[in-house]
């Protein structure tokens, strides 16, 4: 089969990868449609020190291995767990220290003609949700992860750094919550996507209007810049006892200023993956249509152009289909 490949550092396209055989409780997919998200780019760049097949991002067709998903279309969430520790039992399933992570700790990804995932792990996609918007359900997830570790409500000032795909995706979730929202980027392209389905834009230029009280104004703040500039942006934005949201990772390291945080009781709050069921929900009731954020779509084989094309400046979602 074909696989798009991270070995000692190196991006490959593999054309005759063995295929996988499904085990004892895990299911196998033939991928339909998959994404390249920052993650992959960051993984390329030496992220995390991963080797094995790329992707997190998918929907796919069940092959074998469950009667009960058998030729359902799904999605998947991307932690396998062992489900029998101490953080699994507690309900926090994707930290669990054995875990792996699907096309990013110890476990071949999606950007494959065909790969593995736990049967539940799986959730069937409604039929009427096309594959071009479920293949954003992983990443819209992580949106949604905001909203359960943090209570939203009408009146708080929450600001969003970054317009790129997950600042895209993070702003749209916050905008159904009722709360005053400012998405600051770099992209007018991008933030006049923003614009249209209502929501307040704003670049560093031209600042946030005296009404928002920016420096120092905003309630809550979430980096989805995934860069230096963007953090200390997103930190600099907050008053006192503000709570900094962090939803980026970064290839490299960061200077925080530690003493500003301290003097001015600044909660960070690390947020990654999260609930599928909101997120499918959202997309099964058209409250959240993410298919104007895809800019390109490439044939799998074609795998390589199409990373070249994700890591370009100011492009947003490259899809690949096999």
């Amino acid at each position: 089969m074909r696989a798009i490949t991270l070995i000692n550092g190196e991006l490959g396209m593999q054309q005759d990868r063995v295929s996988p055989s499904s085990g004892e409780g895990e299911v196998l997919l033939n991928l339909r449609l998959a994404g390249i998200c920052r993650t992959d780019l960051e993984l390329v760049s030496g992220y995390y020190p991963y080797s094995g097949v790329l992707g997190h991002e998918f929907v796919a067709d069940v092959v074998a291995g469950s009667d009960r998903l058998a030729g359902k279309r799904v999605v998947g969430e991307i932690n396998a767990s062992c489900f029998s520790c101490e953080y699994c039992r507690s309900g926090s399933d994707h930290h669990c220290p054995q875990r792996t992570v699907l096309g990013i700790v110890g476990r071949d990804g999606c950007f494959s003609d065909q790969f593995l995932l736990p049967e539940k792990n799986l959730h069937v996609v409604p039929d009427h949700v096309p594959d071009e918007s479920a293949v954003f359900v992983e990443p819209l997830a992580a949106a949604f992860r905001i909203v359960e570790q943090v209570r939203t409500e009408p009146g708080q000032k929450w600001l969003v750094v970054g317009d790129g795909r997950l600042g895209q995706l993070v702003s749209r979730v916050l905008a159904l919550q009722g709360v005053e929202l400012t998405v600051v980027g770099r992209h007018p392209r991008k933030l006049e996507l923003l614009e249209k389905l209502g929501i307040r834009t704003a670049t560093e230029a031209t600042g946030f209007g005296s009404e928002s009280g920016f420096p120092g104004g905003f309630d809550f703040a979430v980096d989805c810049a995934g860069n230096a500039s963007g953090f200390d942006l997103a930190r600099r934005s907050l008053r006192p006892e503000g709570t900094l949201i962090l939803k980026s990772t970064y290839a490299g390291t960061l200077e925080i200023d530690a003493s500003a945080c301290v003097v001015d009781e600044i909660t960070v709050l690390g947020s990654r993956c999260g609930p599928f069921e909101p997120a499918i929900a959202a997309l099964a009731s058209g409250e959240i249509d993410p298919r104007d954020l895809t800019d390109a779509e490439f044939p799998l084989e074609n795998g390589l152009e199409a990373f070249r094309k994700a890591a370009e400046k100011g492009v947003m979602k490259v899809l690949l289909r096999p």
